[in-house]
């Protein structure tokens, strides 16, 4: 065979093409050719550019060839398509291609000393160059190093809680009005050790990442499911004497010529013998219960991550009665114009997802 065309790049050259090969803008197929005459640059052969990257001997050889011919121009133009061309080529990452889903998709093929692959340990496990890798996962949509959580209920009323829940949300009983009730416990006043520097052009604000911990609170939250208003109280503690306390001052914040139904979970102190006494003394109000392991029925979960995002997050408090004057705050501001959160889903198209997050689960 006979020897490849040497390629010399000048020092500008060389930083253009190192330039472009990084730039997200560039067509992937020129950063695969401008990756060959860098390599052939270095004095590699075909052969070892053939080591180091997922390409047919055949097509790091033609564009060699075309550089060293035309230049740059040749290889940003694309040759003519037509019969067989890059046959082998195509079969080779075909074969590799198919290799690499299915050791990121085989849990019997995954690392010893790690749960998933990264581009360049599986790269190297089959001899070929991480971003090709990367570019399979890409096309795929592969994301080994992230995980998502899920969490079926294994709740044996789970469909008779669902309809009731849904149907309150859906359909509300006329002359009533709907409250999604629950607790944010161990709200933490964090204090932090050293002031922090404000926002400005250029720069994020930042925060020390020690703190003081001044104590913690407890916000017992009703969101009106109509209007969206939000009936907030905070508390020490979260005791059945708390809960009681907190549905007492919902009943009194109602217009008395209208029943309520409070949606809660299935935490023990929202059952206490106290509360159901009390429930039996007030015939008007109506506990419903979600299933268990399904936070995402309560609506109410979304006012306490609005709360915490815009809130209780990045807040600094020097005590918690300060803390817990500042989530007060909070709610007066959202109740002064509140928006509903609307639930669109019904029973039906809830209980069809549920059945293919088990089917999948066999």
């Amino acid at each position: 065979m006979p020897a490849p065309i040497a390629i010399s790049l000048t020092e500008e050259e060389r930083k253009e093409f190192h330039r472009r090969c990084r730039s997200k803008k560039t067509p992937a197929r020129l950063k695969e050719r401008l990756s060959i005459v860098l390599l052939a640059d270095e004095g590699l052969t075909n052969n070892e550019i053939f080591e180091r990257l997922p390409f047919g001997i055949h097509k790091i050889a033609r564009w060699r060839n075309r550089f060293s011919e035309s230049g740059l121009k040749g290889i940003e133009k694309d040759l003519p398509r037509g019969g067989n061309q890059g046959g082998a080529d195509s079969a080779k990452q075909a074969r590799l291609r198919k290799r690499i889903i299915e050791y990121t998709t085989d849990k019997d093929k995954l690392p010893k000393d790690a749960t998933h692959w990264t581009t360049r340990t599986l790269a190297a496990r089959l001899k070929t160059n991480h971003m090709f890798v990367a570019r399979v996962w890409r096309e795929c949509g592969f994301k080994p190093h992230l995980i998502r959580q899920f969490k079926i209920s294994n709740d044996p009323r789970f469909e008779e809680k669902l309809e009731d829940v849904v149907g309150l949300y859906l359909n509300p009983p006329e002359n009533a009005v709907v409250f999604s009730v629950d607790e944010k416990s161990s709200i933490q006043a964090l204090d932090r050790t050293q002031p922090g520097l404000p926002m400005k052009p250029g720069r994020a604000g930042t925060m020390t990442h020690d703190y003081k911990r001044h104590g913690t609170s407890t916000l017992f939250a009703a969101l009106n499911v109509l209007t969206g208003e939000v009936i907030g109280e905070c508390k020490k503690r979260h005791r059945p004497k708390e809960f009681l306390s907190f549905l007492k001052t919902i009943e009194a914040q109602t217009p008395k010529d209208k029943a309520l139904h409070v949606i809660v979970d299935n935490y023990a102190t929202h059952k206490h013998e106290n509360v159901r006494n009390w429930l039996d003394k007030n015939a008007r109000v109506t506990l419903h219960f979600i299933p268990t392991s399904s936070s995402w029925l309560n609506l109410v979960e979304r006012f306490f991550g609005l709360i915490t995002e815009k809130q209780i997050r990045r807040g600094v408090f020097s005590s918690v009665k300060d803390l817990e004057q500042k989530i007060m705050a909070f709610i007066e501001v959202h109740n002064s114009n509140p928006k509903p959160f609307v639930w669109t889903k019904t029973t039906e198209a809830i209980l069809e997802k549920i059945g293919r997050a088990k089917a999948a689960m066999i």
